[in-house]
């Protein structure tokens, strides 16, 4: 077509003048050669979206990151700092009328959550006395007032200790303690939770406020009256004037390798980072989030609601999840964002299907966990949602985002991401739980495709900074000598897996902690809980798979004290009053001894692959009944109702 063009240009030249004939040529010729380009531009594009498919997706990507990078850079030179809180104000100004938060039926715009914050920071200023620096613990379930609590705190520079409402005595306790806070909120349906360790509160010297307009137990102050009093005018910059970007914002409460739950320290700067992931997403200032998550967890507060904060959105909170509302919300809100974990994904799926379940608006999902045959039923259900799976640690320097539509992968790795975060996957002895080194008594780094423990490199642009006044945990998260004698690594504790095409893949956790319900377990501060009943005298917890379920259930291998029988009732007592749902042992192995390493630790990994089935296991196995309020005999009958989901876990 194009010399056909040529031709009967051609002909018209004979009457033009040999200028305009010379100029027509020209461009004729360039026109060619336009096409000519173009045509080896799509064929070169085609050719590189066959030998790289992921190569758009990945440029996005990199320049999203690029742009995000800059703004962080910007605010850590920023005089004087500019954090979340002025992001939020700045919310405020530009749309004060927009819903920031809808709740059970109630609204809250983002000038109304302002005003509200600046009530509640008015009220604990006068009442708790506080000053720029002061910790709060905030006992509080998924409710507005915990949002404007929070951002009356920053207001005061104060950092939020965000406690876990499933809790209890000497857990609440430590994990009130570690962050040496002097002020606890509480919300009233945690009353009694307080009340059980209000006398060595008391002995602390620490002071509850309960929001509520009222309350007669001596030793808790009621605070809503007090805050529905305070003005709502705006606070002076001054009062948070020393707050930087290495300033702590938040702690976050982790379980570690041992014992009782860490406060992971959240700086500002980690709270910038962690609300761009929604950005990272894809996540614009038009969409709505859908947050069912904990509000103490990383991903419910980081992700979800600083998120939200950044991209000036609308959260439509929930106290819990409910599978079975899930999609009448999602529809009935408008929501384009949702957030996940595992579970959520596979409750969704056990629903009963329906012939509207594509019927929303739902683009995004953002989450971690979610195993690939569940993912892709998720998917075949609910249509063509682009699923953002995440890897990453509250404490932790290093993460990933799966921002392709790949099936099973947590993640992706390019250069830009490996120069601001390095890392490196390590050989490890899983039998030894420790990193393989070789004779200079250095590391030896995974080959590409073969499994290995995820170490982030820490530097001054991926720090770890640990946890709060727990030196010796902290120190046991650093991997020293890694790839050359004195460089420092943060150890996640996970065992991850690159393939050929650069996706990032979990395999499994190491070390003494699983994973259930989205919650992380301390083997230890498990197994300190099951020998306070009077009949064991050791125990050694683990978690086991159950098929179709993610992650692992708590499970513990337990001796007797001599002369005892296992003593049902009392044992489960024990773990249903000190333990949180997802944390109590749902089965018990009764042992003649518990086998040793040869530094005397308890051996798991055979105890973890024989699991729980009665067939194939000699001892006697017991099963945490919750209805008979009792552990009862495991029996083949009760295995195979586990297996077939009628017995519910």
């Amino acid at each position: 077509p194009e010399w056909k063009c040529v031709r009967l240009h051609y002909f018209h030249l004979l009457r033009l003048s040999q200028t305009d004939a010379s100029n027509l040529v020209r461009s004729a010729k360039m026109y060619i050669w336009f096409t000519v380009l173009a045509g080896l531009a799509i064929l070169s594009l085609s050719f590189l979206k066959t030998r790289s498919p992921y190569l758009g997706e990945d440029w996005a990507y990199m320049l999203r990151s690029i742009k995000l990078g800059i703004r962080l850079v910007k605010y850590k030179k920023n005089k004087p700092f500019y954090s979340i809180l002025d992001c939020f104000l700045d919310a405020v100004k530009r749309h004060p009328s927009k819903i920031f938060i809808r709740f059970e039926g109630r609204d809250y715009s983002y000038e109304e959550v302002d005003k509200q914050s600046n009530k509640v920071a008015r009220a604990l200023q006068a009442e708790a006395q506080l000053k720029e620096g002061d910790t709060v613990a905030l006992f509080m379930a998924n409710e507005p007032s915990f949002v404007w609590t929070w951002l009356g705190l920053a207001k005061l520079g104060c950092p939020a200790a965000l406690l876990n409402f499933n809790i209890r005595s000497k857990s609440l306790l430590h994990c009130f303690s570690c962050c040496r806070a002097k002020v606890i909120v509480v919300s009233p349906d945690l009353q009694d939770a307080v009340e059980e360790v209000l006398p060595m509160l008391r002995e602390q010297g620490v002071s509850v406020y309960l929001l509520s307009g009222n309350c007669s137990v001596q030793g808790i102050n009621s605070l809503s009256d007090k805050i529905s009093q305070a003005s709502d005018q705006p606070l002076s910059w001054a009062l948070r004037a020393n707050v930087h970007i290495r300033s702590t914002a938040v702690y976050i409460y982790t379980s570690g390798t041992t014992g009782l739950p860490k406060a992971a320290v959240v700086t500002h700067e980690r709270v910038w980072a962690s609300s761009f992931i929604q950005a990272a997403c894809g996540v614009t200032a038009e969409d709505i989030i859908y947050i069912n998550l904990p509000l103490y967890h990383s991903a419910g507060f980081l992700i979800g609601t600083i998120g939200a904060i950044e991209r000036g959105i609308t959260v439509i909170l929930r106290r819990k999840f409910s599978a079975s509302q899930f999609w009448d919300d999602c529809r009935k809100h408008n929501v384009t964002v949702m957030q996940y974990i595992g579970e959520t994904m596979r409750y969704l799926c056990n629903t009963p299907k329906k012939d509207n379940e594509k019927n929303h608006e739902v683009r995004i999902a953002i989450g971690n966990g979610v195993r690939s045959d569940i993912w892709s039923e998720f998917l075949n259900r609910f249509g063509d949602i682009k699923v953002r799976e995440l890897y990453a640690a509250t404490e932790g320097n290093i993460g990933f985002i799966n921002y392709t539509s790949k099936i099973g992968a947590v993640g992706r790795i390019n250069f830009i991401h490996k120069f601001f975060f390095p890392y490196t996957l390590i050989k490890f002895d899983i039998e030894k739980e420790e990193p393989v080194r070789n004779s200079e008594g250095l590391c030896i780094e995974a080959a590409r495709g073969e499994t290995g423990l995820l170490v982030g490199r820490v530097t001054k642009r991926s720090p770890f900074v640990g946890y709060a006044n727990n030196p010796q945990q902290t120190e046991k998260k650093r991997l020293r000598d890694v790839l050359k004698k004195g460089d420092l690594y943060f150890n996640t504790g996970d065992l991850l897996r690159v393939d050929h095409e650069n996706f990032v893949y979990f395999q499994d956790r190491v070390g003494d902690t699983f994973r259930w319900k989205g919650e992380n377990v301390a083997t230890s501060e498990v197994a300190d809980i099951v020998t306070m009943a009077h009949c064991i005298l050791e125990a050694n917890v683990y978690g086991v798979k159950v098929e179709g379920h993610e992650g692992r259930i708590g499970m513990a291998a337990v001796t007797l004290k001599e002369g005892e029988e296992f003593d049902c009732s009392d044992t489960y007592k024990q773990v249903v009053n000190y333990l949180p749902a997802y944390a109590r042992p749902r089965f018990i192995r009764i042992q003649p001894f518990l086998e040793m390493t040869g530094t005397f630790k308890m051996r798991k990994v055979k105890l973890v692959e024989e699991g729980f089935n009665p067939a194939h296991i000699k001892d006697p196995l017991y099963f945490l009944d919750p209805e008979k309020k009792t552990y009862v005999p495991l029996t083949e009958e009760i295995y195979r109702a586990i297996a077939s989901r009628e017995i519910k876990l």
